[in-house]
C-alpha cells in the first residue's frame, strides 16, 4: 500500500511539476512511500529523492488559451487518448491503494482534465478504506470570469476533499485574495508556507550580472527581446547580462536571440543551477511564476517582475503586485512592457526589504501528510 499518490499536470511551464516534485521528495524523506504521477511532458533533470515516478502519456496546451490539449505527436488529443490515459491512471490507483490521494491544483484548476480526475476522485471515495483526499494549491489562483466556475470549485472541494493545502503565506497573499469562497473551506484550509523547489542556494559571491529568466519559456519570448533592447537604455548597460531561455522556447527563436546578442550578453538555455546564479546576480528580471518568486525570496536580490498576463491569466500579476507592495520587487505590467519602461524599472530596482515569509512549505506539507497517515482513514 502506497502512502501518497500525488497527481500533477503541467501544461506549458514546469512550475507545477517542480513544486510537486519538491513535495514528493519531502514526503519520501518523511518516511512516506510516495508515487508522483505526472501527466505533462517529462523533465530530464527532475529530482524525486526517494519518491517514485509514474509518467502518463504526456499532453500539453496548444497555446495560452489552454482550450486545446496536444499529445506527444503534436495532434489534439481524442477520445481514444483520453480513455487510454484514464485507464492507466485508474489502474495505478487501484494497484497502489494509497492512504492519501493528493491532486495538484484540482479542483481549483485543471478542469480540462476532468475526464480522468473525476473518475479518480470517485475511485478514491469508493475505496475501502477510503484514502484522505487532499488538494495541493499554489498561493494564487486564476480569477474566474464565470462565477459559476468559482462556485463549482468550492462545491467540489467541500463535497469531496478533506484538506486544501495552500503553499503560501496568508500574511503576504491570503487565498481569499484570488478565491472569494476561501472561508467556506473552513477547517479544510491549511497554509504550508512557500515550497522552495530547488533547495537553498546558500551564500553566493556577487558576479555583477543582470540575470534575465523566462521560466519554462513557452510564453517568454517578448520579455527576452525587450530585455535585449532595454539594456543600452539602463544604468546597467555596461554590466554583463545573462538571458536564460526555457526549453519550451522554440529552437529557432533561441538561435535568433543568441545571434542578436551584443558583446557582454550571454544567451543560453535554462540551467539547473539557476538558484545559485540568482543568488549571485546583481539584478533579476523575470516573470512572476511561483518557483521564480520563491527563488527570489531566497536569493534576496533586487528584482524586476514582468508577470505573464496572456490568455486572461491573473495569477502572476496578483503575485507580482503583492511582491511590489511588500517592497520585494519592482513591477512592470505586461501591458506596459517596452524597452524604455523596462530600463526605468531596472534603474529603480533596489535590494528587497527583509521578510519572514516561510519557505519550508515542502517539509511542512510532508509533516501534515504524515499526520494524516498516522490518523488512519477519514
Amino acid at each position: 500500500m502506497t502512502d501518497l499518490f500525488l497527481y500533477v499536470q503541467h501544461l506549458h511551464g514546469i512550475g507545477h511539476l517542480r513544486r510537486a516534485a519538491a513535495i514528493a521528495r519531502a514526503a519520501a524523506a518523511e518516511g512516506l512511500e510516495t508515487l508522483l504521477v505526472s501527466g505533462g511532458f517529462p523533465l530530464p533533470d527532475l529530482d524525486l529523492g526517494g519518491a517514485e515516478l509514474l509518467q502518463l502519456p504526456p499532453l500539453r496546451t496548444a497555446d495560452e488559451s489552454f482550450s486545446r490539449l496536444l499529445g506527444e505527436d503534436g495532434d489534439e488529443i481524442d477520445a481514444a487518448f483520453k480513455e487510454a490515459r484514464r485507464a492507466r491512471l485508474l489502474e495505478a490507483f487501484s494497484a497502489r491503494a494509497p492512504r492519501i490521494l493528493m491532486t495538484e491544483m484540482y479542483p481549483f484548476g485543471r478542469r480540462q482534465l476532468r475526464f480522468e480526475l473525476d473518475p479518480l476522485i470517485a475511485a478514491a471515495e469508493a475505496s475501502v478504506p477510503r484514502p484522505w483526499i487532499v488538494a495541493s494549491l499554489r498561493d494564487v489562483l486564476v480569477v474566474q470570469d464565470n462565477p459559476e466556475k468559482t462556485a463549482w470549485m468550492r462545491d467540489t472541494a467541500t463535497a469531496h476533499y478533506d484538506r486544501v493545502i495552500v503553499h503560501g503565506d496568508p500574511e503576504l497573499l491570503p487565498l481569499e485574495a484570488s478565491f472569494p469562497y476561501a472561508r467556506d473551506l473552513e477547517e479544510r484550509l491549511v497554509y504550508s508556507g512557500y515550497v522552495a523547489s530547488g533547495g537553498s542556494p546558500g551564500r553566493a559571491a556577487r558576479n555583477g550580472e543582470v540575470l534575465v529568466s523566462i521560466g519554462g519559456g513557452a510564453f517568454g519570448e517578448t520579455l527576452a527581446r525587450t530585455a535585449l533592447a532595454a539594456r543600452p537604455l539602463s544604468r546597467l548597460a555596461a554590466a554583463p547580462w545573462r538571458l536564460l531561455l526555457g526549453h519550451n522556447l522554440p529552437e529557432t527563436v533561441y538561435r535568433e536571440l543568441r545571434a542578436a546578442a551584443p558583446e557582454g550578453v550571454t544567451v543560453e538555455r535554462a540551467r539547473a543551477d539557476f538558484p545559485a546564479l540568482l543568488a549571485g546576480c546583481r539584478l533579476s528580471i523575470s516573470q512572476a511564476g511561483y518557483n521564480t518568486a520563491v527563488d527570489l525570496l531566497q536569493a534576496g536580490v533586487p528584482a524586476v517582475l514582468v508577470p505573464f498576463a496572456g490568455g486572461g491569466e491573473s495569477e502572476q500579476g496578483q503575485r507580482a503586485e503583492a511582491f511590489a507592495k511588500a517592497g520585494l520587487a519592482e513591477l512592470v505590467p505586461e501591458a506596459e512592457l517596452g524597452p524604455e519602461r523596462l530600463a526605468q524599472a531596472v534603474d529603480a530596482a533596489s535590494p528587497p526589504r527583509r521578510h519572514a515569509i516561510p519557505l519550508d512549505g515542502a517539509a511542512k506539507t510532508a509533516r501534515l501528510l504524515r499526520r494524516l497517515v498516522e490518523d488512519g482513514s477519514p
